[in-house]
């Protein structure tokens, strides 16, 4: 059931939250901009993915109107000299870090423009619904400036260095199908199913271990970027903290007595 968030954070009119059970929807209302991001709506989303809603075990990042997000608002960065900007940049930093390592799962839907700082903003979530509408593109080469909010270090781990290059060099535009191809996407949906489909993938989300949910997203990603014997042992360390947790033990039993479902093949 869809409803208006019970005591919601303080967030500007930039942002809208609504609570569906145990999943929030959070909505970036700035559609008479494409949803162009301002600082006061990217200090919000780091404010808001800092202390989610106590009652939220997963996170839909939404947006109004036919695009996710056409980027940084421009009018804002020609108020800034060398170091404004510099700061202006550690400030998307700071923000983009607090969704990245949240503790809560977030699924983005992701539609129209996700160009520049909105591109920087969808990988920071952890699963990314692309409808066929969307495309992704780094438009800052073209305008004689350079990526300030992270996406130099989030987006070549997703889709490698040369072919962020590629997106910056030369202004190409990736379509969602490509975006899905090169791991920008991880669904594609036809256009005006991305909500749907984000909604459907969060209550799943939500009915997961907290714990296991936690060391998925801050664990993980981790173990990843460890030497080998350094990530064999947070992953040692991490599976005995997650199997001996009460849930997982009623989960366990749950299985075992042959009351949870069983993994079954693509449309069995």
């Amino acid at each position: 059931m869809s409803r208006a968030a019970s005591s919601p954070p303080d967030l500007p009119a930039s942002l809208r939250l609504e609570q569906h059970d145990f999943v929030a929807v959070l909505t970036v209302s700035r559609a008479h901009k494409r949803n162009a991001l301002d600082d006061e709506t990217v200090r919000a989303l780091g404010a808001f993915f800092e202390a989610p809603p106590p009652w939220a075990k997963a996170v839909v990042l939404a947006a109004d109107g036919d695009h996710f997000s056409a980027g940084l608002d421009l009018s804002e960065l020609g108020e800034h000299d060398a170091f404004g900007g510099l700061l202006h940049s550690r400030m998307w930093h700071a923000a983009f870090a607090r969704i990245e390592d949240s503790a809560m799962p977030i699924v983005s839907v992701l539609k129209g423009a996700v160009v520049g700082g909105g591109l920087e903003l969808a990988v920071t979530t952890h699963i990314r619904v692309a409808e066929e509408s969307a495309y992704f593109a780094l438009p800052e080469g073209q305008r004689g400036l350079f990526v300030g909010g992270g996406g130099s270090m989030r987006i070549p781990r997703l889709i490698g260095a040369h072919r962020m290059a590629d997106m910056m060099l030369t202004g190409r535009v990736l379509s969602a199908t490509e975006a899905e191809q090169c791991g920008l996407a991880h669904y594609l949906v036809p256009a005006g199913a991305g909500l749907g489909k984000a909604m459907e993938l969060a209550a799943r989300i939500a009915e997961n271990s907290p714990i296991t949910n936690y060391a998925v997203l801050r664990a993980l990603p981790r173990i990843a970027e460890a030497d080998p014997e350094t990530g064999l042992l947070l992953e040692s360390l991490m599976a005995a903290v997650a199997q001996s947790s009460a849930d997982a033990k009623e989960r366990m039993e749950a299985f075992l007595n042959g009351r949870a479902a069983k993994v079954s093949g693509v449309g069995q």
